[in-house]
Order: C-alpha cells, then structure tokens, then sequence
C-alpha cells in the first residue's frame, strides 16, 4: 500500500538549485545498499543521513546535512526525514528513523512507504519512526508549524491548528 504523495513545500530557492541528475543515491535492493555502505567512512556512518523514499517506493539517500528536494531531484515523495543505520549481528540495520523534513512535512501516516522502501532492500527496522514530527499549515497566517507536546497552536500568531495533517493544500483537498 502506498500513501500519499507529498510535494515540496520549502523555500523556493532550494528547490531552484537542484540541478538534474543530483538526486540522493537510490537503494532499490541489498546489492545497493551493500554497496553504498562501502564507500562511506566511518565518520560519515555515525551521523544520521537525508532520505526520501521516491513516488516509485525507492529510498534514496544523501550526507545529513543535503536538502531533501535535492535527494528528491525536486519530486514528488512519499516520506522523507533522517536515518541512520549500524553494524548488528553482522548485517545493518536502521538505528533511527524520522520524519522530520521541513521542505516535504510529512505526516507521520507516511512511515508505511518507508518500512515498505527498507524491506524492500532487507534492511532492520523498528516498527514506527523513532522520533515522530508533527506538521501543521496554520490556516490563519498560513505559516508551517511543528507541533510539540500535542500542543496544536501555531507559534506564529497563536491560532488553532487542525488535528488532521493539512501541510499541503492541493493534497489536502485530493489532488495528489
């Protein structure tokens, strides 16, 4: 089963600066991610990476502190956040998974295509993200918010926000 598919909804000008071909490495199997582990240094393994699981169910992965539009290649995805991976009974697996992506928002329901992207290549998983964010569009100053503490009130002017994810309004009225 596959969610919804989330536009990006960040600055303009980060998704003006993805040039073609500069999407995050795509790991569609074992072999892939095998690998993509390889060239990476211990270093880069002990911080978290970028990830967005394409609109094709694909995890695509990028250095940490890459914009997902840019792991993206500027689509349409179905979750994005950080992930990192560690070395466990002689395979990997993901240690930690979020959703926290400022550019995509995606709502927290997006953790299936995820889970569905690691199985995909074998990869460990814990049953949910390890660290949930809860995203918010306020609809009186329109401005995006992180919910904390189930406290839905926008920061910005101290409205009301909605229970329901709304981030995006052309996915919130059905046109994804």
């Amino acid at each position: 089963m596959r969610g919804w598919n989330y536009r990006y909804v960040g600055p303009a000008e980060l998704k003006a600066a993805v040039r073609p071909g500069s999407g995050g490495c795509r790991i569609a199997s074992a072999a892939d991610f095998d690998r993509w582990v390889a060239e990476r240094s211990a270093a880069e393994l002990v911080e978290p990476f970028t990830f967005v699981v394409g609109a094709d169910g694909v995890l695509l992965l990028a250095p940490r502190r890459s914009e997902h539009v840019s792991c993206a290649g500027g689509r349409w995805v179905l979750s994005a956040g950080e992930i990192s991976f560690a070395p466990e009974a002689g395979r990997w697996v993901v240690r930690e998974v979020t959703n926290q992506s400022t550019g995509y928002c995606p709502d927290i329901s997006s953790w299936s295509s995820v889970a569905q992207a690691l199985d995909c290549v074998g990869l460990g998983h814990p049953s949910s993200f390890t660290h949930e964010v809860v995203f918010r569009r306020c609809p009186g100053c329109q401005e995006h918010n992180i919910v904390r503490e189930s406290d839905f009130v926008c920061v910005f002017c101290g409205s009301d926000l909605p229970e329901k994810w709304n981030v995006d309004p052309l996915i919130e009225s059905g046109g994804s």
